[in-house]
């Protein structure tokens, strides 16, 4: 008799449900302001109201609300008193203090891939690195992030550590930050494919030295090479 009284009840199934729909509504609103950040329709600094991107996006202003408040957490946006939500900014100084951390983390997710006596995890690195190889090129500026960020987001999952994966959201916002000046100040997805090939040939050949070199060709060295490109760029109202 339990049974059929659980298995019949009319609220049971909606009340489960329903919370899917809404997390479907606020990750599209964050998918839609992370394009449009990638491709500089709206620009680090610009302020974001719910008012406009609830009329904008075509949903409700508590769904803006929330992801708005996900991404304010991540770093994507910065909450500032009495002026509301901004697109976060990233001087010379907070561009290298990302990419020194990457750089410890990037070693840390390496260091336990080459330990991996089985090959899984270096088998791991490769399907990311033949993923992100055939849509590097793609004339989308946001397949080609997309396709990046999900390159370096498989290699920490491949060093299967849990608290590199919980501190990804974070960096990720930060990238693609950071990605979406780079990209405004020198596109080249040539470029982008020989310094990942590096990255991935350097792995492959487990030596730490080698690798470190290579990481920080890819990380360090990119970020002092766009520090200035950003100083001479043409300046932004807003």
């Amino acid at each position: 008799m339990a049974e059929t009284h659980l298995s019949s009840d009319p609220v049971a199934l909606p009340l489960r449900m329903s919370p899917v729909a809404s997390v479907s509504r606020r990750d599209g609103v964050i998918n839609e302001i992370r394009r449009a950040v990638v491709l500089g329709t709206i620009k680090p600094g610009e302020k974001l109201t719910e008012v406009q991107l609830s009329e904008w996006l075509n949903v409700s202003r508590p769904t803006v609300r929330e992801a708005l408040n996900q991404m304010a957490q991540e770093g994507l946006l910065v909450q500032e008193p009495y002026r509301g939500l901004r697109v976060a900014t990233l001087d010379a100084a907070a561009i290298m203090d990302l990419a020194n951390t990457r750089m410890a983390l990037d070693m840390l997710a390496v260091s336990a891939i080459i330990e991996d006596a089985s090959g899984r995890r270096m088998r791991m690195v490769e399907e990311s690195w033949a993923e992100y190889s055939q849509v590097e090129m793609d004339p989308d500026p946001v397949i080609r992030h997309e396709s990046h960020l999900a390159f370096h987001r498989k290699l920490w999952a491949a060093s299967e550590n849990a608290l590199l994966l919980r501190l990804w959201p974070v960096t990720e916002a930060h990238l693609t930050i950071i990605l979406a000046q780079d990209q405004a100040a020198r596109a080249d997805p040539v470029r982008a494919h020989r310094v990942h090939e590096k990255l991935v040939d350097a792995i492959r050949t487990k030596d730490l030295e080698v690798i470190k070199k290579a990481f920080t060709e890819h990380t360090v060295r990119s970020a002092e090479e766009l520090i200035p490109l950003l100083d001479t760029a043409p300046s932004k109202k807003g």
